[in-house]
């Protein structure tokens, strides 16, 4: 049985992206859910957080934040192979975006003095996806460049999902992402999800301070409340980081069942997830569909993925590795594999990712759990224009200038013709009302009255 949609591009080298598949969604009906979502939260605070909570994740808690003594016990209960795994990982991601922190910068030009400084936002907030998965990484990622960006306070906000040895409903969060944000230093944790999450960290509640910005993954409706509070100006954030997505560019040279084994692995976050093989080699989909036989069968979560496969999966052949490139750049991957000859220059004439994964060692779980790169990337298509979250996404860059009365001189006839244009002439009073005791000398080779 064949799992993935084929789509044949052949001596088509027309723009693909409306082609390309994507997730169905009827983004009406959940902007109509984010909206009530975001209104209650406003209105009615806490009480709103504990009703839509007892509404969404079956579930009454009454303090919307989580103790430090329940934190602390999520640590204590860690095995010791899963902390090393944790720290290891913190410290890798910590080095990453300690290379990544951008520089502040000064120069002279014409006298005047300007640059930039890179000043870190006061409050964070972070959101941990808690649905069909949890996510410690998460933590990682959202919290730890944070931290390398110097950010005074981090929120975190993640649902109540989490289950005893038994398996019963704790009415915390899942216990491996408490202890993640507790070995991180995090104080302050709601365990609150979804929409309404977003909004608490963009409103402000009784239990929930106001935050600058709100990063990290979510469903759509997550995506969506971030968006809409983003238009609003009630917070700043980092993209548009929505369902899970990966694109594998592949020749000949491909292991059909590494391609089979990255597709199926972020297939399993979801449903709505894009598997998407791209190849000038159409003997490679026979030997690849059969180890995506053996490899959904084995899977875990098997029916998930076989949904996101027969909704999303899709094979798109193409003319040779030049049209693979521009059809890859069309789609705009969150994750990126290349698995061809010459992968790294393959990679480099690929413009358009959220993290491009060379060569057959490096599957995408290296960047989801542990290597360095961020995980918080953009999704459906906005690749084309936004990056991954990084240290920069904690930070304000501020242009500043500083002149003397030698450099406003030598700028003033500049300012004055483009005032004259624009049909703003307070804006070149504001220049001749420092030289009404003394009027600018024109520059040096200026014309005559360049400026009066």
């Amino acid at each position: 049985m064949a799992r993935l949609t084929v789509l044949d591009l052949r001596g088509d080298r027309s723009d693909p992206r409306d082609r390309m598949p994507r997730p169905d969604i009827d983004l009406s009906v959940a902007r109509d859910g984010v909206d009530a979502s975001i209104r209650a939260v406003r209105d009615r605070g806490d009480d709103a957080l504990r009703e839509l909570t007892k509404r969404f994740d079956q579930i009454d808690i009454d303090d919307v934040l989580v103790p430090d003594e329940v934190m602390q016990r999520a640590v204590e209960e860690l095995t010791p192979e899963l902390r090393r795994a944790i720290e290891r990982a913190a410290d890798n991601v910590r080095w990453f975006h300690e290379r990544a922190m951008p520089q502040p910068w000064e120069d002279e030009r014409g006298g005047a003095r300007m640059g930039v400084w890179f000043n870190p936002i006061q409050r964070a907030g972070v959101y941990v996806p808690g649905g069909k998965a949890a996510y410690p990484s998460t933590v990682i990622m959202t919290v730890v460049p944070a931290q390398v960006a110097g950010v005074e306070e981090i929120v975190l906000c993640t649902p109540p999902t989490g289950v005893d040895e038994r398996g019963n409903r704790t009415g915390w969060p899942n216990s491996t992402i408490l202890a993640a944000a507790k070995l991180l230093g995090v104080e302050r944790v709601v365990r609150v999800g979804g929409a309404q999450a977003v909004a608490a960290m963009a409103y402000g509640t009784a239990s929930v301070p106001v935050c600058d910005k709100v990063v990290g993954p979510g469903n759509t409706y997550v995506a969506l409340a971030k968006q809409q509070l983003v238009a609003e100006g009630r917070i700043g954030t980092e993209g548009y980081a929505g369902v899970t997505e990966v694109a594998i560019v592949a020749d000949a040279t491909a292991n059909p069942r590494v391609v089979a084994a990255d597709l199926v692995g972020q297939a399993e976050h979801d449903e709505l997830v894009t598997s998407l093989l791209i190849t000038p080699d159409a003997s490679l989909i026979a030997p690849v569909e059969a180890a995506l036989e053996e490899e959904v069968a084995a899977a875990h979560h098997r029916e998930r993925i076989e949904t996101a496969l027969r909704q999303q999966g899709t094979v798109v052949i193409v003319d040779d590795i030049d049209h693979a490139v521009q059809v890859t750049e069309a789609f705009a991957p969150e994750h990126l594999e290349i698995h061809t000859a010459d992968a790294r220059k393959v990679a480099e004439r690929i413009r358009y990712s959220g993290t491009t994964f060379i060569g057959e060692a490096t599957p995408v779980s290296l960047g989801d759990y542990a290597a360095g790169p961020n995980h918080t990337l953009p999704t459906a298509g906005t690749a084309r224009f936004s990056g991954g979250l990084t240290t920069s996404s904690f930070l304000v860059a501020v242009n500043f200038l500083e002149c003397d009365d030698d450099a406003l001189r030598g700028l003033a006839p500049d300012v004055q013709q483009l005032a004259r244009a624009e049909d703003l002439p307070a804006h070149w009073r504001a220049v001749e009302v420092r030289f009404d005791d003394a009027p600018p000398a024109p520059p040096s080779g200026a014309a005559d009255g360049a400026v009066s």
